[in-house]
């Protein structure tokens, strides 16, 4: 009985260009109570793959979140097969405004502890009490009203390329980082305001707006079926598209074009540029925005040092890659030190400008010296590593580790290794690595604290 995907990604594309079908892309999703999500999950996979369904899905004791293509010849079939559980009768599949028979490459089910990852321990939290469904064109209106302040549930690498008009676009990597912002910044609105919400297919802003009903707001709104819905509406009735740019989709297009506006910016040169990449070192993957012409110039990479490491013979590069201080070059999308034109510490929206204004009036007085920044974090063991730019540090320093998302941490060095091997001392030009016991950002700064 076959559980998994077995084929290769560059098998699946031969396959697919052989069998010569039209493929549909589509995502949905349902929050519900499932009582064994390993065996929900099972009965996806043996039901889809005879289907030819690929996409990344996840289900957990929440209800299921999935974003997947299949042949357009079995739409039907498929829909019969998720309409058989009561929680998906009549469900909402949103279809892709852009299609290409290559968005996925492969059928991944995974079980999840949520469908959407949002921090929260909270037993008295019902996800079911959600807030009001707009449809487009209520969305639309309800823009206009000056009471409405309109909110971005998405991450900041998602809203940079395209976004509402007069939407606020809380500068966060995560979904859960969202949460806490919005409801301090929006605390003294909670029944004088209408909060309206959107996201990429409406996952999001559906247990938003159930949180935030949990915290006391009033008023609150999210677009039924997220931006792929809007876009598919505002087309069938001819209304005018209030959101500009791209959709960032997480398949491998990474976007898809709502309207001919470009609203940001390549990240390399400064030139009006709307195309998300991955850098071409394996090693390193950083998301970001890059022009044409930075792509040739750069060779499809985020910076020099990674041109010059897809140069080298292919064991040279696996070796560079191996181990776990070189597992993770992913830090905040959009955001490395090496992305020359991207400013890092930019905001996008009040919640972050106006948590910043608070923060620099309780930041604390201590004497410090500058010491490097952050290079790599590798979240399972949970180690940093610091690239030593002045003076040096030692086993038994009290250290500040200072960043936009990361505050202001301080703590006692206990054990280090230098350039890999342990080591007392750590002095200009060296790499270092302890743990931590937070995550931290390429944008960090290390400084030892003076007595």
């Amino acid at each position: 009985m076959q559980l998994y995907n077995t084929l290769s990604a560059e098998e699946r594309a031969i396959m697919i260009d052989d069998a010569g079908k039209q493929r549909l892309t589509l995502s949905f999703y349902a929050y519900a109570q499932i009582q064994n999500p390993t065996q929900f999950r099972n009965e996806l996979f043996l039901a889809w793959n005879p289907l030819e369904v690929l996409g990344r899905i996840y289900v957990a004791s929440e209800g299921i979140n999935a974003q997947l293509s299949l042949p357009a010849d079995n739409f039907y079939a498929f829909k019969d097969c998720i309409e058989a559980y009561d929680f998906m009768k009549g469900i909402r599949l949103n279809i892709a405004v852009e299609q290409d028979d290559h968005s996925f490459l492969k059928l991944t089910v995974k079980v999840r502890d949520k469908i959407v990852a949002d921090g929260l321990v909270d037993e008295t939290f019902d996800v079911t009490n959600i807030g009001i469904h707009l449809k487009a064109k209520e969305f639309n209106e309800l823009l206009e009203d000056p009471n409405t302040i309109v909110v971005d549930m998405r991450n900041h690498y998602e809203s940079e390329i395209g976004h509402f008009t007069k939407a606020i676009k809380p500068d966060v990597d995560t979904f859960r980082e969202s949460l806490p912002i919005i409801e301090e910044q929006l605390s003294e609105h909670k029944q004088d305001k209408k909060l309206l919400m959107y996201c990429t297919g409406g996952i999001r802003c559906e247990k938003a707006s159930a949180y935030f009903k949990h915290k006391g707001f009033e008023n609150v709104y999210q677009l039924e079926g997220g931006i792929i819905e809007y876009t598919r509406q505002v087309k069938a009735e001819g209304l005018e598209s209030k959101f500009i740019g791209k959709n960032f989709v997480f398949d491998h297009r990474l976007g898809e074009r709502i309207t001919d506006d470009i609203v940001s910016q390549c990240h390399q040169c400064g030139k009006p540029c709307d195309v998300h990449t991955n850098c071409v070192n394996e090693g390193c993957h950083l998301l970001f925005i890059q022009c044409e012409e930075c792509k040739t110039a750069m060779e499809g990479c985020c910076s020099a040092e990674c041109v010059s490491v897809i140069h080298l013979p292919e064991d040279e590069q696996k070796a560079i890659r191996r181990g776990i201080k070189n597992g993770n070059m992913i830090f905040k999308k959009g955001k490395s030190d090496v992305l020359t034109f991207k400013n890092n510490e930019e905001t996008h929206g009040v919640f972050v400008a106006e948590k910043s204004k608070k923060a620099v009036k309780k930041e604390l007085k201590v004497k410090k010296i500058y010491i490097g920044k952050g290079t790599h974090f590798f979240p399972k063991p949970s180690i940093g590593q610091f690239l030593i730019e002045e003076n040096e540090i030692k086993i038994g320093d009290k250290i500040l580790i200072k960043g936009s998302t990361t505050g202001e941490q301080e703590m006692t060095i206990e054990n280090m290794f230098v350039n890999e091997i342990a080591a007392e001392k750590a002095i200009f030009g060296d790499t270092c690595t302890f743990k931590l016991p937070f995550r931290i950002r390429l944008s960090d700064k290390l400084y030892k604290i003076l007595d």
